[in-house]
């Protein structure tokens, strides 16, 4: 266990060292962030001085070479536009998304994997039929008509609830329905298709023949073994959530990293961008890696060589 753990750190870094160079030379190709922040009257020598006070009059890949060097050390520069840390830029925005990926995540789970296994006990019930439904509805439409939808209904219409901004409860209820909608339409399919596959194998039927009840037959010895596919499902779109939902963020007007990033592209902010990607990846990296271990610990069949 310890040899493979290691393995996949190793693993990691080596994506993470291959995504740093990617979005370092993607960025500065994009454009020269210095021509958006001069004003139109700047003459050439305001040019020049200002690429030297960013840095970027030295070749390609010394400034990738210290991008690294201080990355590692968690300094990913300052800002272009605001002159702050991007680190700490990044920081103020990580809780916002935290929040908004927990409690999307927790309605996902809490609706779609009992809803998928009730769908699978009732296999062609009223219950079951209506599930698919919801779940194809969830996994076709597009994020951003939804939130439109539910801000044109419930804030314009019915102004029951805030429709931008982070503040107390009532303002997660629409972002973090539309983030949990497609991933709770995910895990309902998956464990509904599980449930099927594993209520229709040996052990489930020898333990009905045990004697044991029917409540305990689903939710102990069928349930474990239909966990795989949805932690597998799960921890992908745990990593999406803590990344931040672009679409979702910028529709309701979200202060997280989803939006932060989008920002940075827009403003041609190299920090900042190399900031939110970098971080994103890591989060990508770290959720595999738990996800990995995981399956060993619910599914004791399975061996990590």
């Amino acid at each position: 266990m310890q040899r493979y753990i290691l393995s996949r750190v190793f693993q990691g870094l080596i994506a993470l060292l291959a995504l740093s160079l990617i979005i370092f030379m993607s960025v500065h190709l994009s454009g020269d962030p210095a021509l958006l922040l001069l004003p139109p009257e700047a003459t050439t020598a305001d040019y020049e001085q200002l690429r030297e006070n960013l840095g970027l009059d030295r070749p390609i890949l010394v400034q990738y070479g210290t991008f690294l060097l201080n990355a590692v050390q968690g300094d990913f520069g300052h800002s272009i536009t605001t002159r702050r840390p991007a680190r700490d830029v990044l920081l103020e925005r990580i809780p916002a998304t935290l929040q908004l990926a927990a409690v999307g995540m927790l309605l996902a789970v809490l609706m779609g994997v009992p809803l998928g296994i009730l769908s699978a006990v009732k296999r062609d019930s009223l219950l079951d039929k209506g599930c698919k439904l919801f779940a194809i509805a969830g996994i076709g439409a597009p994020q951003f008509w939804v939130a439109i939808m539910l801000i044109l209904l419930f804030g314009a219409i019915l102004q029951w609830l805030p429709t931008y901004g982070r503040g107390g409860p009532s303002h997660f209820v629409l972002p973090a329905f539309v983030l949990a909608w497609s991933i709770m339409a995910g895990m309902m399919r998956l464990a509904r298709s599980s449930m099927l596959e594993v209520l229709d194998s040996e052990f489930v039927k020898f333990a009905r023949v045990k004697g044991l009840t029917e409540r305990l037959v689903i939710w102990k010895h069928a349930l474990r073994n239909a966990m795989i596919p949805l932690i597998t499902f799960g921890g992908i779109s745990l990593a999406g959530l803590l990344n931040g939902a672009i679409v979702v963020e910028v529709v309701f007007a979200w202060p997280g990293v989803g939006r932060l990033m989008l920002e940075g592209v827009a403003q041609r902010n190299f920090p900042i961008v190399e900031a939110t990607v970098l971080t994103s990846g890591f989060f990508y990296i770290l959720t595999s890696l738990f996800v990995d271990i995981l399956y060993v610990y619910v599914d004791p069949r399975i061996r990590i060589e």
